[in-house]
């Protein structure tokens, strides 16, 4: 064999093996993103579901003070 074909061949290998690295480093990247953006967005969405019981007890404690300032306990 000629040795530019041993070289080419070479070559060709190293080329595909940096390639085919870069790409599963890339996306193993992107999954660990991913995953960290999801968990944002459910610590986000525990607190959304959060708000209207505290916006509801908001309600209630209101009422109860507007009826103590008026002195109507009961």
């Amino acid at each position: 064999m000629n040795n530019e074909i041993i070289v080419g061949l070479l070559a060709l290998v190293g080329t595909l093996s940096g390639t085919f690295g870069g790409i599963l480093t890339s996306s193993k990247l992107t999954a660990y993103r991913i995953q960290q953006l999801e968990e944002k967005v459910d610590t986000h969405n525990k607190f959304a579901e959060r708000i209207p019981i505290i916006e509801e007890k908001i309600k209630v404690i209101n009422h109860r003070l507007e009826d103590i300032e008026r002195g109507d306990s009961n």
